[in-house]
């Protein structure tokens, strides 16, 4: 029996080292250390706002306006807008602060170590998604201007992304820094000229009803506007992980540090709601000067392209519409692919103990977004979206709340962040049941199971429910299930005098490499470190410290 333990144990280790060797790269399922964070905070907020390059908001806002008129449009985008950024900044405050991704602030932050299993799910599906979104985009883009055919499109779209996202953050940084000016200039530079030499289209957009030219101003539309552009609520996490690599906050870098975590982290939304009008307006423009515009006046690619043909020949204008396309798709999809891998690994590393590479999961998740984009999903929009948006809500929500309320205002939740295993209980009813609450309610508001009254609100139902039922829970439970042990065991300051995670190095005995104080914690059976994804991946728990009675 010993030696059958001894094996299995061996095996473990064998396991754990093969995953260190792949996770070193970009930290894929851990703390990311202060000694690989060398980007300047300028480096981290152009990367991470890189990732919101896609035409997506474009389709959304469009697809919105036309479905509910300008005037409710606007409203739902700006309740969109300020949800997005409430919501999202307790999230990329420590996400910044303590250099962790939002699995693992949501770990400790009323979930539980095996709790936030659920919500990566939730997230891995928001990057499928929008993949099969951007990706059908870009396969627009090459019918139109290359006359690829569709399904062969979607194909590209996806194969051209993988070789990018192997080797994590270092490319991918240098990826978004590069290709944001050229980015910028093919998006803004056609819109400013529209208006400027069509004055006229601000008048016709401020006046248009919608389709069915009903769209006066109404509450209930407004939200259902709202609960679409809200799908994108998850954009955060991907914003997280790249604002994890901030390097630490000090006094001489903290009007800067904080400049970037605001602008790429909530400040995303900002962004997206402007490209969600600009969506919009251009859609009004196809449907009131173009020939049965209203067909293809949700589709970005023509957007821009009857933009382009205004003022140069016709062979250049779709040059820059398909680049513009493609670079868009590509700078957005190595995100997606990128945390979606991330997300799915995370989980299954959790769940089985066993680490089976990140790019097999970046398989796993380009060919879900593939088969979605084969099935059309483009002209199911709204409703994919609408529905999502419920999950993604009750979500990110629950956590803000978490943070803003137990944490800081009823100090029931552990201010730090924890994530390592053994110190947390396996699922924390506080948010745990939070979420599923929410989202479970505010999905039967979606479908009309609760009356057709309540059915535009359900993007309230499921924020409202998400905001309240934290701080209920944790006190009811009296902050019972946030913390398993008080003390990892390890008697050396978890800070440095500025706040910022220490960068004191102890050597895991388990994978023999040396890491970061805060990824570490005392092995229960020896007297030695062990680093976070070591305990993740311990099949027996050999090393996992037990319970304080």
């Amino acid at each position: 029996m010993s030696q059958h333990i001894e094996n299995r144990s061996v095996e473990a280790d064998l396991d754990t080292m093969t995953a260190t060797k792949e996770t070193l790269e970009d930290y894929t399922l851990r703390f990311a250390p202060r000694s690989y964070r060398k980007w300047s905070t300028g480096v981290v907020g152009i990367s991470a706002l890189g990732g919101i390059a896609y035409l997506a908001d474009f389709a959304i806002g469009a697809n919105i306006g036309m479905s509910y008129g300008t005037t409710n449009a606007l409203w739902g985008i700006l309740i969109f807008a300020v949800v997005i950024f409430v919501t999202g900044f307790p999230l990329a405050y420590y996400a910044a602060r303590y250099n962790i991704d939002l699995d693992l602030i949501t770990r400790g932050s009323g979930f539980g170590y095996y709790g936030s299993v659920v919500t990566n799910v939730i997230f891995a599906t928001f990057t499928f998604i929008f993949f099969a979104l951007e990706g059908s985009i870009m396969a627009q883009g090459l019918e139109l201007g290359l006359n690829i055919p569709l399904p062969v499109g979607y194909a590209a779209s996806t194969l051209i992304i993988f070789p990018l996202v192997i080797y994590g953050m270092k490319v991918l940084s240098k990826l978004q820094v590069w290709t944001t000016p050229l980015w910028l200039f093919l998006m803004v530079f056609p819109f400013a000229y529209l208006v400027i030499s069509h004055p006229e289209s601000v008048g016709d957009f401020f006046a248009y009803q919608g389709e069915e030219g009903n769209g006066a101003a109404d509450f209930g539309s407004m939200l259902l506007a709202a609960g679409v552009c809200l799908s994108l609520i998850a954009q955060i996490a991907e914003q997280i992980d790249y604002l994890r690599f901030m390097p630490p906050r000090t006094p001489e870098n903290k009007r800067r540090w904080w400049t970037w975590m605001v602008l790429a982290g909530p400040g995303w939304v900002i962004f997206g709601a402007i490209k969600q009008v600009v969506g919009m307006f251009l859609a009004v423009y196809l449907i009131a000067n173009v020939a049965d515009g209203a067909a293809i006046a949700n589709q970005p690619v023509h957007q821009f392209l009857e933009i382009y043909e205004n003022f140069m020949p016709g062979w250049l204008a779709m040059t820059l519409a398909v680049i513009l396309v493609v670079i868009s798709q590509i700078k957005i999809n190595v995100t997606n692919a990128y945390s979606g891998s991330l997300a799915w690994t995370n989980s299954f590393t959790r769940v089985t103990k066993h680490y089976p590479g990140r790019l097999v999961f970046l398989v796993v998740n380009l060919a879900i977004a593939l088969l979605l984009m084969e099935a059309n999903m483009f002209d199911f929009l709204n409703t994919i979206l609408g529905f999502y948006a419920n999950c993604g809500m009750a979500w990110v929500v629950v956590v803000a709340s978490d943070i803003a309320i137990n944490k800081y205002l009823l100090k029931i939740s552990p201010k730090e962040p924890e994530f390592r295993r053994g110190m947390l209980y396996a699922i924390n009813p506080v948010g745990f049941v939070s979420m599923l609450v929410a989202a479970g309610i505010s999905i039967l508001a979606f479908f009309g199971v609760l009356g057709s009254a309540i059915k535009p609100y359900s993007p309230l139902v499921a924020i409202g429910l998400a905001v309240v039922l934290p701080p209920i829970l944790a006190i009811a439970t009296k902050g019972k299930y946030y913390l398993r042990r008080d003390h990892d065991g390890i008697d050396l300051p978890m800070y440095d005098e500025h706040g910022n995670p220490s960068d004191e190095h102890l050597r895991c005995h388990v994978c023999h490499h040396e890491y970061e104080r805060p990824d570490m914690a005392a092995c229960d059976t020896h007297d030695a470190y062990v680093c976070s994804l070591c305990l993740s991946t311990d099949k027996i728990a050999d090393h996992v410290l037990p319970a304080h009675t």
